[in-house]
């Protein structure tokens, strides 16, 4: 896990968080890797992988399938604590909360959700409901 320094506070509560996502999931022997970053960032990436320019919350890159040494790679997540941060005090939400919804969407992009189409969408706002017990990023 790659943190920015003053980013990096939230980094056990991440991992344990994530941990207990891929419980909920009956997901072992996986990997993936997270990168809590700032916007300035997240913006790049953005811009050189999807076209945008401008920062966003969470990026997901989903990894080829290909077991390595038993494990299955799930790929990588990109989450942007400043935009956390941001929305969090928008929403009135604890940041912790806002991570959630974050690492929550991401985790289930790595696994093949969408919410592209309406079908898609009403899928993977079922799977975040599911893994958050209340509302995620998809409505």
């Amino acid at each position: 896990m790659r943190a920015v320094a003053s980013e990096s506070a939230q980094v056990p509560w991440v991992r344990r968080r994530l941990g207990r996502f891929l419980e909920e999931l009956a997901l072992d022997r996986v990997e993936l890797s997270l990168w809590l970053c700032r916007d300035a960032q997240i913006r790049r990436l953005n811009r050189a992988h999807r076209g945008m320019d401008r920062a966003t919350d969470v990026l997901s890159f989903p990894a080829a399938p290909s077991p390595v040494g038993g494990f299955r790679t799930l790929g990588d997540l990109v989450v942007s604590v400043q935009t956390a941060r941001r929305r969090a005090r928008e929403e009135r939400r604890p940041l912790r909360e806002e991570l959630e919804r974050y690492l929550a969407h991401g985790l289930l992009h790595l696994l093949g959700h969408d919410h592209q189409g309406r079908a898609q969408a009403r899928r993977m706002a079922r799977a975040e409901q599911g893994l958050l017990g209340g509302r995620g990023m998809v409505q």
